[in-house]
């Protein structure tokens, strides 16, 4: 065999030295160990090579050796350097902590008996069904939910979508409802005092069998309207390794004071987060977006960098942000985050796609029929990410003879010679002839009324559920079981931003009408 020189070093091209023959035995460093490294007792022989003699070690430990032997064949070899990859992200060992919310008073009337994520959307779907489809969809299963106020409606929910024996099955993942309670203890008196304790006083669960292999925590918000990937969000954080990553989109300036702020390196570390700030504060919340890749006309649009309210945490430095390093810290947004930035790597990741907080009525109602627009910004179908929702095996609906013009109707409605223009229509709703509904979000109802009750109820001169005849309504939100009667005008002509008349069955909020959940509109009323 002739002999050649290796190279171990990364980026080195191997040059021959010298020719020669070695005679069959292996040539390391000089030294000849007779056979092939097939041999048996190849190991035996190179290990007694490579003991010390006289106390004093040929090889030190850690040091790269080369050795040949007549069995390779090749004139030059080439080691390449060991290349270190990021370890890929892994479902399994992800958890998911969904936030149910506060008292949603921006929401209100629409959250006066539910929590915000089991407020209606899109016809048929719940605020809760688009994280719970996003983990899903992610292959997520390790889920927990969050819940406090009015969280009756949205229990059942999730018990009738998100469970193991029927719909969804998650094989050996979980759904965990976890409603405020109280615990022994001065603390445990307390209800949620916000989103960072309502995480901490389900400490305990987080700790659990169940949840031992999980490496991160990711903290999901109830009220948003968006399309992601959460395991792309993860692997950001795994390959930047860092301690939190919060998911952030270009913001203009008049949302801008709605949601936490952050200024970042170019790294993508986060070295300032301002939560909600106003004023002056705002102003100087104000960066070059650029960085984030947009074309200097979006970036002067679009001067602030918002958090989107969804993070993800290394699970070990979750727990001790919350029991060691900020014990008296409630809110993740304007406590835990801007604090942990000066003694945590947090970094920041891009989400570029369609995202809304549904958190305010205006929002909730122009997200809702921006989705009946052509080429709509979002839409619930997608046949690769679905998003789920309740099993209620309704019937397909009937239209009858009506004029239906950019709208989405549900599952189970009976619709007959009436116009629906820009409106959604959701499940089992009722429109009689000569109705007509514009710019409306009408939610639907629980439960279907007899075409004999219906009659009888007309007979007694009350109202069944739905809309009745030669009704107009437009710029308007109508909620769950709502019975509005016949010639009826909701138009709010008069442009009226706020009022308040609960005890006739309604409110407006930022110039919407919003019928309330089981409501009676009398015959003839108009608002």
């Amino acid at each position: 065999m002739e002999s050649c020189c290796m190279a171990l070093k990364a980026n080195v091209n191997p040059i021959n030295v010298s020719k020669g023959r070695s005679n069959g035995s292996v040539v390391f460093w000089g030294e000849r160990i007779r056979g092939g490294h097939k041999s048996r007792d190849f190991g035996t022989r190179l290990w007694k090579s490579l003991r010390a003699e006289n106390g004093v070690k040929k090889v030190k430990p850690g040091v790269a050796c080369s050795v040949l032997t007549p069995d390779i064949d090749k004139e030059t070899m080439k080691f390449q350097a060991p290349i270190f990859e990021t370890p890929q992200a892994d479902p399994k060992n992800v958890a998911s902590i969904i936030l149910g919310g506060g008292a949603g008073t921006r929401l209100f009337p629409l959250t006066s008996k539910r929590a915000k994520p089991a407020v209606p959307i899109g016809g048929c779907y719940r605020l809760i069904d688009v994280p719970m489809s996003n983990c899903i969809n992610s292959g997520i299963k390790k889920i927990f939910i969050l819940t406090q106020f009015n969280s009756f409606s949205l229990n059942r929910h999730l018990a009738r979508t998100y469970n193991f024996g029927n719909s969804v099955n998650f094989g050996d993942g979980f759904v965990e409802v976890l409603a405020a309670t109280q615990t022994s203890g001065e603390a445990g008196k307390k209800w949620f005092q916000g989103t960072a304790d309502a995480v901490r006083q389900f400490v305990w669960v987080f700790e659990d069998a169940k949840a031992k292999d999980v490496e991160h925590v990711l903290i999901l918000s109830g009220d948003h309207l968006y399309r992601a990937d959460y395991m792309d969000f993860v692997q950001k954080h795994i390959d930047s390794n860092a301690d939190i990553t919060v998911s952030c989109l270009p913001m203009d300036d008049s949302r801008a004071s709605d949601y936490g702020l952050m200024k970042i390196n170019g790294t993508g570390r986060i070295v300032q987060f301002a939560e909600k700030p106003k004023g002056t504060n705002l102003k100087a919340m104000q960066v070059d977006t650029s960085i984030l890749g947009l074309s200097a006309q979006d970036a002067a649009r679009y001067p602030y960098i918002a958090s989107m309210g969804v993070y993800v945490f290394k699970a070990d430095v979750l727990l001790k942000l919350l029991t060691r390093s900020y014990p008296s810290c409630n809110d993740f947004g304007s406590e835990i985050i801007p604090s942990a930035v000066k003694e945590y790597s947090v970094q920041a990741y891009l989400f570029n796609d369609y995202w809304e907080d549904i958190g305010t009525i205006k929002s909730f109602f122009d997200a809702n029929l921006s989705l009946t627009e052509q080429s709509p910004k979002f839409e619930f179908y997608d046949p690769k990410t679905p998003f789920y929702t309740s099993p209620r095996f309704l019937p397909p609906t009937k239209v009858d003879r009506c004029r239906i013009v950019d709208a989405i109707i549900s599952h189970g409605c009976f619709l007959r010679e009436c116009s629906v223009q820009h409106s959604i229509v959701g499940v089992r709703s009722r429109l009689e002839s000569g109705v007509e509904l514009e710019d409306t979000m009408m939610m639907g109802a629980d439960y279907y009324q007899t075409e004999s009750e219906i009659a009888s109820l007309l007979a007694e001169g009350k109202v069944p559920i739905g809309v009745g005849q030669n009704t107009k309504i437009r710029n308007c939100i109508i909620d769950k079981n709502a019975k509005i009667g016949a010639d009826v005008i909701i138009s709010n002509s008069d442009d009226v931003q706020e009022a308040e008349r609960p005890e006739d069955g309604f409110y407006i909020r930022s110039g919407i009408t919003v019928i309330m959940k089981n409501a009676t509109i009398k015959d003839g009323t108009v608002i």
